[in-house]
């Protein structure tokens, strides 16, 4: 490690926030670690007496995010770096999830980063230097059916990402989108919201993708300690990556993806170029 840093972590109860912080910690960065309830709080901050910082806050409390953010740079010291981890997956059939779960989606995964970028970026820009890491997902490159709320507000985060690497380039900001594969997280388990079926056209489609999905929680291949030492290497990074993803099966689903991309541009090309004077 080249010098501590203070990273201010969003979501770091459990899942791939909890295993970044712990490893954080353990090479000898400062922690600042959102949590919830007061329990988690502790159970934070007893992980280091003088290196972890656990702060109360829901992502979707926007107006009191800028007010811990000063308080913590006033406290901790300016933010190095901020990992917006702190989201969830929402799992259901779009006809069959009404528009309340997908703007709960939304505040979560995009608008909750957002707020978060915005409070840390005075500070980073004041001291010109910064790195700003989103946990995106595969699923914002690929997609499979059920998934659409959740897909839908990682490719936004990963579009809002990529296009503030440019605007904050001049300052000496990195922007980063990590795009995690399937790991053992509580991701597919206790922390997924799922729709109630209704529709009993989409059972032959949709049964056996629930079915796999419950059946391979905490059995999938990403080992989220090695996430956190991925993630690790990417902030001690002088030329971080505008994308990361993580895991095998991440990088073989999205070149996949690209492959299937580029064909049918091919197909279309025609038809594509015809709309020119």
């Amino acid at each position: 490690m080249t010098s501590a840093k203070t990273i201010l972590i969003t979501g770091v109860s459990s899942g791939m926030g909890r295993a970044l912080a712990q490893e954080a910690l353990a090479v000898g960065h400062r922690v600042v670690g959102t949590v919830r309830n007061r329990e988690a709080q502790q159970a934070f901050e007893a992980l280091n007496a003088q290196r972890a910082f656990g702060r109360l806050l829901d992502v979707t409390d926007f107006e009191h995010i800028d007010e811990v953010v000063e308080e913590i740079e006033s406290t901790v010291g300016p933010v190095d770096v901020l990992v917006n981890n702190a989201g969830y997956g929402h799992e259901g059939i779009l006809e069959e999830s009404s528009l309340e779960e997908m703007r709960r989606q939304f505040d979560v995964n995009v608008f909750g980063a957002v707020a978060m970028i915005k409070a840390v970026l005075p500070g980073m820009r004041q001291h010109r230097r910064g790195h700003i890491i989103n946990i995106t997902s595969m699923g914002s490159f690929i997609t499979l059916p059920g998934i659409s709320y959740y897909c839908g507000s990682k490719f936004a985060l990963e579009g809002i990402s990529e296009t503030l690497s440019k605007e904050l380039a001049p300052f000496n900001i990195h922007v980063t989108a990590v795009a995690p594969g399937s790991f053992r997280t509580d991701w597919a388990g206790r922390s997924m919201v799922r729709s109630a079926r209704s529709i009993p056209d989409y059972d032959v489609l949709f049964d056996p993708i629930r079915r796999a999905r419950e059946e391979k929680s905490g059995k999938q291949l990403g080992n989220p300690v090695k996430a956190a030492h991925a993630m690790l290497a990417l902030i001690e990074s002088q030329s971080p990556p505008v994308h990361l993803l993580l895991g095998s099966d991440a990088l073989s689903l999205v070149r996949q993806k690209l492959t299937a991309l580029n064909n049918e541009i091919e197909q279309w090309e025609q038809l594509t170029r015809s709309t020119d004077d």
